[in-house]
């Protein structure tokens, strides 16, 4: 079956949705903070690890990036980042209006109202850590790839995953869980220094652990697309 040109291929649809759905997720589930016992006792936050609980979700957004990166291009991929930003504002926009209508049972509606209220602060400190992230990983994914040619896609996504994921859990940290909530007083209490540095821990270790355990499966996507679209795919990061 011949492909028109320009449309849209299964695996460009199915990335795309992949990392639109995660993003929009993540901002809903943020404000829950998790709890996970560990073996070992670290410096800081001893033997419990704490994140928001959009840790996965949103780790999920960086190998459906890196996977079109290395398929269809850092321009490509730059256009699915900066869109994924925009559709920020549709959620914030859109859990607003919910909160802001009249509400058959006004007893719910302040429950309502905290629950998804605190994603404001969320989405704030997901639209300045993502867009700087998001972008910041597809440019070093790209860059690292014109030293290494077509080898080593290991090496692109742990490394510009890791880095990344630095810069994006510092910012969303502070400014989802600190800043916002303070000057908005809306949603969540803002969390004190300790607390959030427990946060930025937990969070950066399992979204570490992630771009090291899912090198694997953009393997696997990557090869199995390229089989099936054939050489285009592999040859659209040059343009």
């Amino acid at each position: 079956m011949t492909q028109h040109r320009g449309t849209p291929t299964i695996a460009q649809v199915a990335l795309i949705g992949l990392f639109v759905a995660a993003l929009v997720t993540a901002q809903l589930t943020a404000s829950k903070v998790l709890a996970f016992d560990i073996p070992v006792a670290l410096p800081i936050t001893g033997a419990q690890l704490a994140l928001p609980g959009a840790a996965l979700a949103y780790a999920l957004t960086f190998l459906a990036s890196d996977c079109y990166t290395e398929l269809y291009g850092k321009r490509a991929a730059q256009i699915v980042v900066n869109v994924g930003f925009a559709l920020n504002f549709v959620v914030l926009a859109l859990v607003w209006s919910t909160i802001a209508a009249p509400a058959a049972d006004p007893d719910s509606a302040g429950q309502f109202a905290t629950v998804l209220g605190a994603s404001t602060n969320i989405v704030l400190g997901s639209l300045l850590a993502y867009i700087i992230s998001q972008n910041w990983d597809v440019i070093v994914f790209h860059r690292i790839r014109e030293y290494t040619g077509s080898e080593k896609l290991w090496l692109r996504n742990i490394g510009s995953t890791a880095s990344s994921q630095a810069i994006d859990t510092v910012v969303f940290v502070a400014v989802g869980f600190v800043v916002a909530p303070a000057l908005l007083d809306v949603g969540m209490d803002s969390l004190g220094f300790r607390a959030a540095l427990n946060l930025v821990i937990g969070q950066y270790l399992l979204k570490f652990a992630i771009a090291v355990l899912d090198t694997p499966i953009v393997y696997a996507i990557v090869s199995l697309v390229r089989s099936r679209e054939g050489a285009e795919a592999g040859e659209a990061h040059v343009a």
